[in-house]
């Protein structure tokens, strides 16, 4: 298996572009030896719905797409980060307001630490950001995948 295996696709800011995020995440997934419906993949394709969605719903308007980058390390990390343009950091929506949304992040990070992961949110050089998570690659993939 190659060090470094890489894929990556820009959506349009829009509601239908979080299924698309989702399951091209889920495609490359099983490419690279994750198969589809399995816990692992279940779970990073909820992480990659949630932050898509945030992409979508939080840049009110400033980041006309964003993009999904999925990175495998050495058969070792997968590393998953979404790109949009807007610079605000996400936050954590105070208790009163998460009554009808605002749960995604508390999801993400619930779901990052159950399986020894970390989430990372960098700027990017256009002045935006990317969150990233970071999680142990679940499965070993043959040479021939």
């Amino acid at each position: 298996m190659a060090d470094l295996q890489e894929a990556s696709v820009t959506l349009r800011s829009d509601a239908a572009s979080v299924p698309a995020a989702r399951g091209y995440v889920g495609d490359v997934l099983a490419r690279w030896g994750m198969p589809c419906g399995s816990e692992p993949a279940d779970a990073v394709r909820l992480i990659v719905s949630e932050l898509a969605t945030n992409a979508v719903q939080h840049t009110f308007g400033q980041s006309p797409t964003f993009t999904v980058d999925v990175v495998l390390e050495r058969d070792e990390q997968l590393r998953i980060g979404v790109t949009d343009s807007h610079p605000r950091h996400p936050q954590r929506l105070p208790a009163a307001v998460q009554q009808d949304n605002g749960r995604g992040l508390v999801i993400i990070r619930w779901l990052i630490a159950e399986r020894g992961g970390r989430l990372l949110v960098t700027p990017t050089p256009a002045g935006g950001k990317t969150v990233w998570i970071m999680l142990p690659w679940p499965v070993r993939v043959g040479a021939d995948a």
